[in-house]
């Protein structure tokens, strides 16, 4: 009986237990879901509907109005927003008296005294900046047999190029034919048969050139005129040298100072007519500004292409007098631009032995022939081989073929220099056994650009 009763109770005390536990675990569950049911939720508005209006807000209770009183305003003054707006409401700036906390303070920037840096230190700008005085310089070649024929084939192992007699490591090299730009001079201050040899041969002067080239016509005589700036050979070039086929040259022989012919006026027993003292007749001086054609041709070849070949072909007799321009100052402008002369001698200076009797100077033929001896200096320390000497129009055509292939077809060499200022000259030599190397002498390089 006693162990019935026993049982009994703790069964009961079992239940009690299991019961006082479920009821804990009901009231966890069920205690946050009653304070969430009793928390009005907040009032958060919907997105705006085009179709929808927002519903107007709920009426505050008086606990709520309080509380609103109570807090700051930090709305705009005098613009509320408009009511049934479709417009967020915007965060309006502090009002005056509110305290706002203040930006963080920079920290100090410390510099250096200036000077105080070390000169030798390298500076951003310093990594950037290459500096190097090196002048490419271009070396036309023409090598020719004993024959006088043209010598191809040869390659950059065949040459040898010194600089003030220091060799020089050849940069460039190429065989291949240039562009010209040439300068045309035309001397039209030679005896008037002369120029019209010149005249009979301009179609062919013309068809030495190609449709690559350009070409400036330039006439001279007592002054220098540029008869038309550099063109391509087409009707352009055609006109100018028709035109050029209608002037005449100088007359033939020594001036008249003397005799019936003179310009003294009739004369009776070797007396003159109108007065009782004979005139002293003394012949004019005729210009033959040959220096000063050539120079005006450089200083426009300079402005040209620097890709292209730059040569002056003169076409004259030689004879040089009364320029302003002086041979020594026409030549370094050659070299300096590294223009090359090509020259045709007509008439005085075709014929044999005259190049002699100017280099002889007598006085009275000087003063009247002026120096012949000008032109064939100028090839020589240009580069540009020899002066064709030639007396008849076919002998002239020729010429010009020869002349203008020599300038398209030679070779071209090129060296790094690095010599600055004063004349460099220069010295090219060929590994064959009959080449005659025609270059240029020296140059004057150009100043540093800056």
């Amino acid at each position: 009986m006693a162990t019935r009763t026993g049982l009994r109770k703790s069964a009961i005390k079992g239940s009690l237990i299991k019961l006082g536990a479920l009821s804990i675990l009901s009231l966890a569950l069920f205690l946050p879901a009653s304070l969430s049911a009793q928390q009005k939720p907040d009032e958060i508005p919907d997105a705006p509907s085009a179709t929808r209006p927002i519903p107007p807000p709920e009426p505050l209770s008086p606990r709520q109005e309080a509380e609103q009183a109570n807090q700051p305003d930090t709305t705009t003054p005098n613009s509320p927003p408009p009511t049934g707006s479709t417009e967020f409401p915007r965060t309006a700036p502090p009002a005056s008296g509110t305290q706002t906390s203040a930006p963080p303070q920079m920290p100090p920037v410390k510099t250096v005294p200036a000077g105080s840096v070390p000169k030798d230190l390298e500076t951003h700008e310093d990594l950037y900046t290459i500096s190097k005085s090196v002048n490419l310089v271009m070396v036309p070649v023409t090598v020719k047999d004993n024959d006088g024929r043209m010598v191809n084939g040869l390659l950059p192992r065949d040459f040898t190029i010194l600089e003030n007699g220091q060799r020089q490591t050849l940069k460039f090299f190429t065989s291949d034919p240039f562009a010209l730009s040439a300068a045309v001079v035309l001397d039209l201050g030679m005896p008037d048969i002369g120029v019209k040899k010149m005249q009979q041969t301009l179609s062919a002067l013309q068809g030495a050139f190609s449709q690559f080239d350009e070409v400036a016509i330039y006439t001279y005589s007592s002054t220098v005129g540029r008869t038309t700036d550099f063109t391509t050979v087409g009707k352009q070039l055609t006109a100018v040298l028709n035109e050029i086929k209608t002037y005449s040259g100088a007359n033939n022989g020594v001036p008249v100072t003397s005799g019936p012919l003179g310009p003294q006026g009739p004369m009776i027993n070797g007396m003159p007519i109108d007065t009782p003292v004979t005139p002293v007749s003394t012949p004019p001086r005729v210009a033959h500004v040959l220096n000063d054609a050539i120079l005006m041709a450089a200083r426009d070849l300079a402005k040209r292409d620097h890709t292209r070949r730059k040569i002056i072909f003169v076409i004259s007799d030689g004879r040089e007098q009364g320029s302003t321009a002086s041979y020594k100052d026409t030549l370094k402008v050659l070299q300096t631009q590294q223009i090359t002369v090509y020259a045709i001698g007509l008439e005085g200076a075709a014929t044999p032995g005259y190049g002699t009797l100017q280099r002889i100077h007598l006085p009275k033929t000087n003063a009247l022939l002026g120096y012949g001896d000008i032109l064939p200096k100028y090839v020589a320390a240009t580069g540009g081989g020899t002066v064709y000497n030639e007396l008849t129009p076919a002998e002239i055509e020729r010429a010009y073929g020869a002349a203008i292939g020599d300038a398209r077809n030679q070779y071209t060499l090129g060296y790094s220099s690095k010599g600055i200022g004063g004349y460099r000259q220069i010295e090219v030599r060929v590994r064959h056994p009959d080449a005659k190397v025609y270059a240029r002498d020296g140059y004057y390089p150009l100043p540093a650009a800056r």
